[in-house]
């Protein structure tokens, strides 16, 4: 295993993402100065200590292909005694409910997390989506109709109040249809071209 690698094991992009919020968090934790009580699960860390973590499950492996087969998820949940996963889910969330009512999956792979909504689901929120018990501000990937990016920014009081005016005006001439209120912090969030009863 340490000359082949961790790819024998049957990684998810889920378990990627697991591993990715654990290291945001426990990197938060050491970044003050303190110590973190989030394990260390990068692949390095992982590798040095595979007889910790790996050992008890691969009895019955015999040949390379039986890596593929082994209970990774399970495996990798032994790492983080209780209460940490139920932290885990409050600390570093998959998904953010945002205005429009809908739960918009957070992309931990990049530093700080991505969080790419449409822009009209943020109407009426005034600031940028903060986790980790606000100590770590998501990256806004702002996009169109479209699902296209129109804005990336992790200040949203600032989009609103220096570049939407310009951008409404290039999304309204592309989506005449949708809604493109003058005032974001007070218009309805929508997930839809233009909320109910308009």
């Amino acid at each position: 295993m340490r000359r082949k690698g961790l790819e024998l094991l049957p990684w998810t992009p889920a378990l990627r993402q697991w591993q990715a919020r654990i290291g945001l968090l426990r990197q938060l934790d050491l970044a003050n100065g303190g110590a973190s009580e989030w394990p260390d699960v990068s692949d390095a860390a992982l590798l040095v200590r595979l007889e910790d973590w790996l050992l008890p499950y691969i009895g019955k492996v015999s040949r390379l292909a039986h890596f593929a087969q082994l209970d990774l998820p399970g495996m990798l949940a032994t790492l983080l005694p209780w209460p940490l996963p139920q932290r885990l889910e409050e600390q570093a969330p998959v998904a953010l409910a945002v205005p429009s009512g809908s739960r918009i999956r957070l992309d931990y792979a990049e530093s700080p997390p991505v969080l790419a909504v449409r822009l009209q689901e943020l109407f009426g929120l005034a600031d940028t989506p903060r986790i980790a018990g606000g100590r770590q501000v998501v990256k806004l990937h702002l996009l169109s109709p479209a699902r296209r990016p129109v804005q990336v920014t992790q200040d949203l009081a600032s989009f609103w109040a220096k570049t939407y005016a310009e951008v409404k005006k290039d999304l309204k001439g592309r989506y005449p249809k949708h809604y493109w209120p003058d005032d974001p912090l007070v218009a309805e969030p929508t997930a839809r071209a233009k909320p109910r009863g308009q």
